[in-house]
């Protein structure tokens, strides 16, 4: 005869009333992903329907910015509620420190069964092999043991592919206990370069297409663009691949789901960047019952918030260290709800470490930090001299068609400004509001004194709480 004691009873009637009143939470994160390139936020030149459902059955924001343009920090910021610079994840081979506590294995102490599938989280450090890996940093890593991740998730997906992601949230479900709530984070390659997969729809007829002020109207440029909205096409359908499995298992009424991009495209402005189109992004939260379907927020809300937000969701404590504020009153529609008055975002070296060369250019190695209120925002560069360039996509027909352009005069000014003049300034101010392609600096126009002082003493006290390395903007 087995016996179980009362103890054991209460835990699992416990454990059973702390699930049923607690959300599971499914993470979804695109890579490279620009707002507005989904059919909800009103692009007309991408159809994106799955992701348009999620965004009318939930609370679609207007106005999220990741804390860099780049995958490893942004992902760090996501996981810590804290900013890379101050989680010491600014180089982009670093570990998560293993004294710095994450989502996953802060939920995992508070009782969520955590795990972690699809593309490579970013967060344990580099490879030992591989074209791009960095085989001393990788032996280091494994040496003196710093990838953690393996003791922060009861599950981590290995080599498990960019397809079936509908099969990958099954495998995960199949192993969660049923008397636990559970928190699952999936990543997506689409729309990373290279652009190599589409929809439905096939191919995207680039004369078909609207440019943002920031990029010309050159057939390279077109192509590419429509290359990587066939890929966000893609994306869609394996996003609802998902969404279907947690139908099926009848798990959708309890779970809070988020999609999210992890940074901007990979086109000039974009990835690696500090204008809009680098750390804007898409977000979605659906949660039934909590967020009120349809609901649109133009609220400023930052990549750090992200932490903060899943923990008291989950009816956790926010630990004091996260400087990320809390939108959970936003999703439950609380009049108190006090919104961020700016929004932070870093850039530093960006992938593997090789060294720095005379001709080092910004698309590898920017030292930069931003600003950004409802209006207006500064970027400050420490690096102006490094002459600019799109991460990865240097070598496609956008950017060989602007260099094309600009050697033969045919560029408008404000792009020449812009992508071939340096050194950059090292203070950039933009009215968001006048000039949304970020094309025309106002730093030292009298007119904007106040308003650029006013972004550079919040920037100076970003920099101070952060421990931030970099001189701070003003003198």
């Amino acid at each position: 005869m087995i016996r179980v004691s009362f103890l054991s009873v209460m835990f699992m009637v416990i454990s059973s009333v702390m699930a049923a009143d607690r959300p599971n939470i499914l993470f979804l994160l695109s890579d490279d992903h620009s707002y507005p390139y989904l059919g909800c936020y009103g692009n007309p030149d991408v159809k994106t329907p799955n992701l348009d459902r999620l965004a009318s059955e939930g609370m679609r924001f207007d106005r999220m910015f990741v804390a860099c343009p780049q995958c490893v920090p942004s992902r760090a910021a996501l996981m810590t509620g804290r900013s890379p610079v101050a989680v010491r994840m600014v180089r982009f081979t670093s570990p998560l420190p293993d004294d710095v506590p994450a989502v996953p294995d802060l939920l995992r102490k508070g009782g969520y069964f955590t795990g972690i599938a699809g593309r490579s989280y970013h967060l344990d450090g580099p490879t030992t092999n591989g074209r791009r890996a960095a085989p001393e940093l990788g032996r280091v890593m494994d040496e003196k043991n710093l990838r953690t991740f393996k003791d922060r998730a009861d599950y981590v997906e290995k080599n498990g592919g960019m397809k079936d992601f509908g099969g990958k949230l099954s495998t995960f479900l199949d192993l969660a206990p049923k008397e636990k709530p559970w928190f699952f984070w999936l990543g997506f390659s689409d729309p990373h370069h290279v652009w190599d997969t589409q929809g439905e729809r096939g191919a995207i007829d680039p004369s078909t297409l609207t440019l943002p002020p920031h990029l010309p109207y050159l057939p390279g440029v077109r192509s590419d663009l429509a290359k990587y909205l066939a890929e966000i096409e893609h994306l869609d359908a394996d996003v609802q691949t998902v969404l279907d499995e947690l139908k099926k298992r009848g798990m959708d009424k309890n779970t809070l789901v988020i999609f999210m991009g992890d940074n901007g495209m990979a086109m000039p402005h974009g990835k690696g960047y500090l204008t809009d189109p680098g750390i804007h992004v898409p977000l979605i939260a659906r949660w039934p019952g909590v967020v009120k379907p349809g609901t649109v927020s133009a609220h400023l809300v930052s990549g750090e918030d992200f932490a903060p937000t899943v923990l008291e969701a989950a009816s956790l404590t926010v630990p004091k260290q996260m400087s990320g504020v809390s939108h959970l009153k936003l999703l439950q529609g609380a009049a108190d709800y006090q919104p961020r008055k700016f929004i932070f975002a870093e850039r530093g070296p960006h992938g593997g470490d090789g060294g720095m060369k005379p001709d080092v250019m910004a698309n590898t190695f920017d030292l930069a930090r931003c600003v950004r209120s409802d209006r207006y925002k500064l970027i400050y560069s420490c690096t102006p001299h490094g002459a600019v360039a799109p991460v990865d996509s240097k070598d496609d027909p956008s950017w060989k068609a602007m260099v094309k352009a600009n050697a033969e005069g045919k560029l408008a000014p404000e792009l020449v400004a812009q992508y071939f003049t340096t050194p950059r300034p090292t203070f950039q101010l933009y009215d968001l509001q006048a000039d949304p392609g970020e094309l025309k600096n106002l730093s030292g126009d009298p007119s904007f004194e106040s308003v650029e002082f006013e972004l550079k003493r919040a920037l100076t006290e970003k920099m101070v709480l952060d421990w931030d390395f970099l001189p701070t903007p003003l003198r």
